[in-house]
Order: C-alpha cells, then sequence, then structure tokens
C-alpha cells in the first residue's frame, strides 16, 4: 500500500541558507494494509520528519513515497489524498481550531467531502463515528477544544479518520501525552482499526508501546534505519547495538534502579562494541541498500565497525543545483 524508497530529507540551514542539514537519508519500508509498523528511535532521530513527508507536510528532498505505486507528490488534489491517508499527532490542542465547536470540526467534513449527505444522516455517523472510538456525542458535540481532555480531542480525530473511512494513519506520539487509563483504550482502538483493515504507522520513542502494538518495527538513528523486521525478531533477537542499547535502556518492572547494573554486557552506548552483522551475512543477503538480511524478515546495517568507515552524507542540496 503505503512505501518508501530511499528517502531521504535535507533542510536549508544557517544565514541565507548556505549549509544543509540531513534529517532523514535512505529510508526505505513498507506499510501494508492492515498491519501497524512502528518507527522507534530517539528524539531528533528523523520520526516525525517522515511522517511530515508521508502527510504531504514538507517535501521529498530525494526518494519517493508511493501510495498504491502512485508518487503522492504527483497527486494534483490533496483533498482527495487526505481522504485516504491522515495523521494524528502528539498534542491534539494543536489540532483543532479553538473558537470553533466540535460539531464545526464534523460540519467541515461533510462540507468537503460528503456534500450529498442529509443532516439528519450525517448527525448519525457523526454519533456512530464517536461512539466507536468510545466517546459519549452528549458529552463532546457542543463543546470548545479547550473544555475536552486531550484523551478526548485524540479520539475525536481518529473518529475523523473514521468518518473518512481512510487506509492509512500515521500516529505521531500519539498518547504521550494521556494518561495511563486512557493510553490503554487509545492503543485498543487502533488494534480495532488495524482488524478493520486500516493500515497505521506508529511513530514512538516508547520501545515498550512499539513492542506492544506493532506486527513490524523500524529503528531509526540519526535519520538512517539501523534495524528493522518483524517485531517479534528485533525485540526478541535484536542484532544491532544500538538496538541493544535502546532495549537495555528500557525500565524493569522487577528491578529498582539503584540495583541495575552499569552496563549491558559490555557494551558500549555508542554501538561500536561487538561483530558487525551487516559484514557477517553473506553478500547475497544483502538484498536492500545498506541493509542485511540476517535471517527471514529481519535487516541491518552496519554497525560502524573499524572496516567499514561510516556511510557518506548524502551530497548536499547546493551542489546538486549548482
Amino acid at each position: 500500500m503505503l512505501k518508501l524508497d530511499d528517502v531521504s530529507k535535507v533542510y536549508r540551514v544557517g544565514a541565507f541558507g548556505g549549509r544543509t542539514m540531513t534529517a532523514v537519508s535512505g529510508v526505505s519500508f513498507e506499510v501494508n494494509a492492515g498491519e501497524v509498523v512502528s518507527l522507534i528511535g530517539e528524539s531528533g532521530s528523523g520520526k516525525s520528519t517522515i511522517g511530515r513527508m508521508i502527510l504531504r507536510l514538507t517535501s521529498v528532498s530525494r526518494g519517493a513515497i508511493t501510495l498504491d505505486d502512485t508518487d503522492i507528490s504527483s497527486v494534483s488534489s490533496t483533498r482527495e489524498y487526505y481522504r485516504h491517508v491522515q495523521g494524528v499527532f502528539q498534542d491534539p490542542f494543536s489540532c483543532f481550531n479553538p473558537i470553533f465547536k466540535a460539531d464545526r470540526v464534523f460540519a467541515m467534513i461533510k462540507e468537503a467531502y460528503f456534500p450529498q449527505v442529509s443532516a439528519a444522516d450525517w448527525r448519525g455517523r457523526v454519533e456512530s463515528a464517536l461512539r466507536s472510538v468510545r466517546l459519549d456525542p452528549g458529552q463532546v458535540l457542543g463543546r470548545y477544544p479547550h473544555q475536552l481532555s486531550g484523551g478526548q480531542l485524540q479520539r475525536m480525530l481518529i473518529a475523523r479518520a473514521v468518518l473518512l473511512d481512510i487506509r492509512l494513519l500515521v500516529a505521531d506520539e500519539i498518547i504521550s501525552m494521556l494518561d495511563a487509563s486512557t493510553r490503554i483504550d487509545v492503543l485498543n482502538l487502533l488494534a480495532d482499526l488495524r482488524a478493520r483493515g486500516l493500515g497505521i504507522l506508529f511513530v514512538t520513542h516508547d520501545l515498550s508501546l512499539g513492542n506492544y502494538v506493532s506486527d513490524r518495527t523500524v529503528v531509526l538513528r540519526d535519520g538512517r534505519i539501523v534495524e528493522m523486521g518483524r517485531t517479534d525478531l528485533v525485540f526478541g533477537d535484536p542484532r544491532h547495538p544500538y538496538t541493544r542499547s535502546l532495549l537495555a535502556s528500557v525500565p524493569r518492572l522487577d528491578v529498582k534502579w539503584t540495583d541495575e547494573p552499569d552496563g549491558e554486557d559490555g557494551e558500549a552506548a555508542d554501538g561500536a562494541a561487538g561483530p558487525c552483522p551487516y559484514h557477517d551475512s553473506p553478500e547475497e543477503s544483502r538484498t536492500r541498500p545498506g541493509l542485511a538480511e540476517v535471517e527471514k524478515d529481519h535487516f541491518v546495517t552496519c554497525s560502524g565497525c573499524a572496516d567499514h568507515p561510516p556511510q557518506a552524507e548524502p551530497r548536499s542540496l547546493a551542489k546538486e543545483n549548482a
């Protein structure tokens, strides 16, 4: 369904845009119908930039993003694209106009996509969508955003996606601002949508959440994929030192922080220790650029071993435009 092929994003920075900064470099993966793919990494790893490129909120510098083999940059109707692809973000309050009541938000959807639907029929659809995300229409309709909680606003955004019957949802840190009881409600709701055939890109820095919800996992570091594959393989048998260091940093319920060991099997946090899974794999298994398939549906990049220098930065926009 959705495919990223060698996608990069380069920003101009500095005075008069004289320098460039690479936020995303050579990223390739897919999100299929009825599948949850977790995009995991530290702050600044490029997760949200990828989400914004998929949502056409920022342009792609190199490579291509396609939906059903159609380059999304060539789709002339933004409205039609958003009929199929929607995003839900970390701060739901920023997604609503503070002077519009909830009724107005749904009325705008009707005006843009369903003008032929009668008012009575639309009211029924809205109420059904709200109930499907465990919201009482009587408690949210007719209220302003500041009168609703973050959890209610997040579920309203998902209800909007349900009304549009979208095919792909970009969920960018959507539960980081929610309390524990509301988090599980939203996660279970995503599971229900997945069961209906919705593809979900779940952007998060929380490894436990990624493991909980996803079918496949993509681990980013400094804008590049270091490991990806089936979630049970990436979490159960991490091959890249960076992935292992991330997993080792997850707090455990059965251990107090004062009892934690200083290191994990002597591995350095920068991920330079140990053999390189990329170069230990046979040449024929390197089926993706910069990634080696160490087992079926489990891909790893070079871990920065001494005999392999880091991948060169992409050419700057200044050089390309020269």
